[in-house]
C-alpha cells in the first residue's frame, strides 16, 4: 500500500518531534536498560537512525524502485534486522550521539525534517534492500520512530503518548503485514478482546 504523501510527511514529522521530546526526558539515565541488549543510549541511537537513513539514502539516488511498499521493505529486511549486527549498530549509533545525546537527537531532527519538507515523495532513493520511492520508505521510518519512542517511554517509566498521525500510519504498516502474511485473524481477535497473543507474536 502507498500512503498519501501529505499524510506520511506529517506523520513522520510528528513521530520525530515526539522522539525528540521523549529523549529530552532521559536526563542521566543513558545507562539504564532500554530494549533487549540495548541500554537507553543504544535504543536512542538506533531510533535516531530512522532520521539519519532518510538523509543518507536521499543522497544516494536510485534509478528504479525495486521495493514497492513499506510492508515489502519489512519482508526484505527480516533476516538482516535481528542478530548481533543489529545490536552492534544500535550501540555504535548511541555512541555517535556524543556527550549530550538528547541535544544531538534534536539537532538531527532539525536537519532532517526540513529536508523531507522539500520532497514530494517521488524521489528514488537507495535503501539497504534496493531502490524505493521516498513515499514508500518514509512510513517505515515513522513506524520505527513510533515504536521505539514507545519503547523509550517504557524504559523511562513515563506515559506512552503516541501522536495520532504517527500511530495511524504505524498501525497501517502492521495491518498490511498481518493481512498479507496470514496473521490478521489472531491479531483481530486480540485487538477486540477475544483472545490473547503469544508472548513472541510479531508481524515483523
Amino acid at each position: 500500500m502507498t500512503y498519501p504523501w501529505d499524510d506520511s510527511r506529517r506523520a513522520f514529522a510528528d513521530a520525530a518531534e515526539c522522539f525528540v521530546r521523549t529523549a529530552a526526558l532521559v536526563g542521566d539515565r543513558w545507562d539504564r536498560p532500554g530494549l533487549g541488549e540495548w541500554d537507553v543510549r543504544a535504543l536512542v541511537g538506533h531510533t535516531s537512525r530512522s532520521l539519519l537513513t532518510v538523509e543518507a539514502y536521499l543522497a544516494r539516488p536510485a534509478t528504479t524502485a525495486e521495493v514497492g511498499s513499506a510492508a515489502d521493505y519489512y519482508r526484505a529486511i527480516r533476516t538482516a534486522a535481528v542478530g548481533p549486527d543489529a545490536v552492534a549498530r544500535g550501540r555504535a549509533a548511541g555512541a555517535a550521539l556524543g556527550a549530550d545525546p538528547a541535544t544531538a537527537v534534536a539537532g538531527i531532527a532539525a536537519r532532517v525534517l526540513p529536508l523531507v519538507e522539500t520532497c514530494d515523495g517521488t524521489e528514488l532513493l537507495t535503501t539497504i534492500v534496493g531502490g524505493m520511492r521516498l513515499a514508500d520508505y518514509l512510513p517505515t521510518r515513522t513506524f520505527e520512530l513510533t515504536v521505539h519512542t514507545a519503547d523509550l517511554a517504557t524504559a523511562l517509566g513515563v506515559p506512552v503518548e503516541v501522536p495520532a498521525t504517527a500511530a495511524a500510519q504505524a498501525l497501517r504498516v502492521v495491518a498490511d503485514l498481518a493481512a498479507t502474511d496470514g496473521l490478521a485473524g489472531p491479531l483481530l481477535l486480540a485487538a477486540t478482546g477475544r483472545a490473547s497473543l503469544p508472548a513472541d507474536f510479531t508481524v515483523l
